[in-house]
């Protein structure tokens, strides 16, 4: 089978090449710096499938083009799907598979890091000894030890993220339409309920219609004063808006963002010669108590390995017409 990477970055090259050699040598690999794109999709003419990440953007035109030029498979290396347009691939007879877990533990330890660093002012702290600043002063935090973490969504990442919270001494509240049972040190509670008790929020839930701005002005106004939050899931279940003007208000104690509104031209990219268009952003970057990272909850030695592995097992799984089932994204 011949596969067309699309936006394939050093660290992707590097690791499907790793595992290609390992195990994998009957896949042929060709890697291409530029996005999927109506433009760039008839470069897959002669490929069987192609492969994308998070942020590329397969709509209706582009599965057209890809179907025009004979690609027969859509492989996801990630487990998000919202960017493909899943009855247009239907209609265009290319199956779409994806990696539903590569290594929940990357994202959750990311997200315990960016609740570490805002609640520990570890951001400004390296900052200031690196120009020989040595005061104290600004940098008092807070113990996580005995607070109350509330964590939304607990699938994989979720479940992972408040095995983390448990470890350091919190009690941890969760909200999820589906409780799990292995966490049996978790206390399930309504949304409000999580709101109104947590002293640390972390967002791991999907972004659907019903999530969308999950977090906005009214569910910030429930929150206690001098709350710290989180996400690595997805921008839009917080409005940013909202946010800002919560952060404004000195309704956070700090915020820690993988992932944001707009950050779609930003995601993976190097535009440190470019002036940010996007206000948001650079609203976000302005303030002392915020801390955002590139969308790198990922991005672990382990997670690559797994998401490479995964994602040549659903080509070899297609191309002996027995596609891994959970892998499956159907519209």
């Amino acid at each position: 089978m011949k596969i067309l990477f699309y936006d394939a970055k050093p660290y992707d090259c590097d690791s499907f090449e790793s595992i290609r050699k390992e195990r994998y040598a009957d896949l042929e690999m060709t890697f291409l710096q530029a996005d999927i794109s109506v433009h760039t999709a008839s470069l897959a003419k002669g490929f069987d499938a192609v492969c994308v990440f998070v942020a590329s953007e397969v709509g209706r035109d582009v599965l057209g083009r890809l179907k025009e030029v004979g690609v027969r498979l859509l492989l996801l290396r990630c487990a998000g799907y919202n960017n493909v347009d899943l009855q247009a691939a239907e209609q265009a007879g290319i199956t779409v598979m994806r990696v539903p877990g590569y290594s929940p533990e990357a994202v959750a330890e990311h997200a315990m890091a960016l609740a570490l660093t805002v609640g520990r002012r570890i951001h400004k702290s390296y900052i200031k000894v690196r120009e020989n600043n040595f005061s104290l002063v600004g940098l008092i935090g807070k113990n996580f030890y005995g607070k109350t973490a509330g964590i939304i969504g607990t699938g994989k990442i979720g479940a992972a993220m408040c095995r983390i919270c448990h470890g350091f001494g919190m009690k941890v509240l969760a909200n999820d339409a589906y409780e799990n049972p292995d966490l049996d040190f978790v206390q399930y509670v309504s949304l409000d309920e999580l709101l109104r008790h947590s002293d640390m929020i972390s967002l791991h839930c999907p972004l659907t219609d019903e999530t969308r701005h999950l977090i906005c002005s009214d569910s910030i106004a429930k929150m206690k004063d001098g709350i710290i939050l989180i996400n690595t899931s997805r921008g839009a279940l917080i409005r940013t808006e909202d946010l800002i003007a919560g952060i404004r208000d000195r309704k956070f104690f700090g915020v820690g963002l993988d992932v944001y509104e707009e950050e779609n031209r930003n995601v993976f990219e190097n535009r440190e010669d470019d002036i940010l268009e996007s206000s948001v952003t650079a609203r976000l970057l302005s303030f002392p108590n915020v801390v955002i990272t590139s969308h790198q909850g990922f991005l672990t030695e382990e997670a690559l390995y797994a998401i490479a592995v995964t994602t040549a097992e659903n080509a070899l799984s297609y191309e002996k017409g027995k596609p891994i089932q959970e892998n499956l994204v159907k519209a």
